[in-house]
């Protein structure tokens, strides 16, 4: 019999119980898993590795390709960042997978409606890049990074995802109606790869309307796929629909290497009291056999989970801890319920996912030109809005560029700014070329060591024009 390879990682607090539980039920079905238990989060934080993750971890994940966590803590003045986050890095598994369904016996105001969505999340870039600056020592930036490259791949996983279990529809979720280069770019994404997928029915929403409307009538979608941080949020929303975490499952996929995790967190002050619910990390166990291709495995243990749920064995977290079964006879009861089916409830047979196929280049799209027009250059001053633009006209009369307009926490204030604007000291002065034809980005340098001569520049951005259109957004009440 072929056996599997799956680095398998207990996890932190509740971990081990959960993944213990789940490793039990996977191995009662007779599949064939090598089990290599490896470490991270907390244990190894305190071991002095800064990342979470040892060396010793890396190279299992590198070699077996699949992996099987519990939920890893971060702990307060340990480690960097969070371990979870160093994997999905380190590993570019780009594509988040959350999938939640109604369940037999979890009982939710939704009860009834046949919830059964997943949220396809990007993993790996937007705002969860983690690139942040002091601008001033009262304004913070973060940058919100958004990559075509980036965008076809989630995308087109999406759709994959939803053709691989029989779904029939593809959302997109998204804020381009205030973003609109960078949600714009997955929006503007989606709407290219979608005539490619004519099976499967695709729209675009709103992401707060998606939230809005996941609460109101949740039935309506199918697969929802969105940006990182829109994901991290309505995922949460969406377990929350069914049951709470403890029923949210979830795979982190990149090319040829896959993660599976419960979303919950470690809670560590239910550690070791074999009462908390490894529904989670059982059912992210489903979506681990379904990868490597052991469906009928996969298919009996999601029956077993309905089955277990029908019969009313719930955990103490769901029902109260006077009242809940434990978690290691959750656990026997799934095992004893693998062969039977739940009476009014299905289970996707599913088939393998196709991965995308996406060049690997650092160049993914090119341009037929590209112009600087202009830059962005940003100041740290207390002076009022007149004051500091009087001063940067007079700095920039002699040179290629004239200042056109200054907003601050993105809207105009000078020329003609609105008095209502409580300003910060944190402002965005934009210069244009004064011909109106393209400039060397070295003028805008040169304006910009002028600039800094009186006042205290703290960032500079270009103003791109790319094959004719304008690379940046305008300020409100930028004409």
């Amino acid at each position: 019999m072929n056996r599997h390879p799956v680095t398998v990682i207990p996890g932190d607090g509740i971990g081990p119980e959960c993944v213990n539980a789940t490793v039990d039920v996977i191995n009662a079905t007779g599949v064939g898993i090598e089990w290599i238990e490896r470490h991270a989060g907390e244990r190894v934080f305190k071991q002095g590795i800064a990342s979470g993750v040892p060396q010793e971890t890396i190279d299992s994940i590198s070699q077996t390709r699949v992996v099987l966590k519990g939920p890893l803590g971060t702990p307060v003045g340990f480690g960097e960042k969070s371990a979870n986050v160093t994997l999905r890095k380190l590993f570019e598994t780009f594509a988040n997978i959350r999938p939640v369904r109604e369940l037999p016996g979890v009982v939710t105001p939704y009860t009834g409606q046949g919830i059964d969505l997943v949220v396809v999340r990007e993993n790996v870039e937007d705002l969860y890049a983690g690139i942040e600056h002091m601008q001033t020592p009262g304004v913070a930036q973060c940058l919100k990074l958004i990559s075509g490259k980036g965008s076809e791949k989630i995308v087109r996983l999406a759709f994959e995802f939803a053709r691989s279990e029989g779904r029939g529809s593809v959302a997109c979720a998204t804020k381009s109606n205030i973003m609109k280069l960078t949600e714009g770019e997955l929006k503007r994404t989606f709407e290219r790869i979608a005539p490619e997928y004519p099976d499967i029915r695709s729209w675009h929403v709103i992401i707060d309307n998606c939230a809005h409307q996941l609460v109101k009538k949740p039935s309506q979608f199918d697969v929802i796929v969105t940006t990182n941080m829109n994901g991290d949020i309505i995922s949460d929303l969406t377990s929350a629909l069914v049951g709470g975490l403890g029923f949210a499952p979830s795979a982190n996929l990149g090319n040829g290497i896959a993660i599976f995790e419960a979303v919950h967190g470690s809670a560590p002050k239910y550690a070791g009291k074999d009462v908390i619910n490894p529904t989670a990390v059982l059912l992210s166990g489903v979506m681990m056999l379904k990868h490597l291709g052991e469906f009928a495995a996969a298919a009996d243990i999601e029956h077993a989970v309905l089955v277990t749920l029908t019969e009313g064995r719930l955990t103490g977290d769901v029902v109260g801890y006077e009242k809940g079964v434990r978690t290691s006879d959750y656990a026997k009861a799934v095992i004893a319920n693998l062969g039977r089916r739940a009476e009014g409830w299905t289970v996707r047979a599913g088939k393998p996912i196709r991965m995308p196929e996406v060049s690997r280049s650092p160049v993914f799209r090119t341009a037929r030109s590209k112009d600087v027009v202009g830059a962005d250059i940003f100041v740290e001053s207390g002076l009022d809005p007149a004051a500091l633009g009087t001063s940067l006209e007079a700095i920039a009369a002699a040179t290629p560029l004239k200042l056109k307009m200054i907003s601050n926490r993105g809207t105009k204030v000078y020329p003609d700014g609105n008095p209502n604007i409580d300003c910060v000291d944190h402002h965005r002065c934009r210069f244009i070329s004064r011909s109106g034809a393209p400039i060397l980005f070295d003028d805008a340098l040169a304006l910009a060591r002028a600039v800094n001569g009186t006042h205290e520049v703290c960032h500079i951005e270009r103003l791109l024009k790319i094959d004719g259109a304008d690379g940046f957004t305008k300020a409100q009440g930028e004409d």
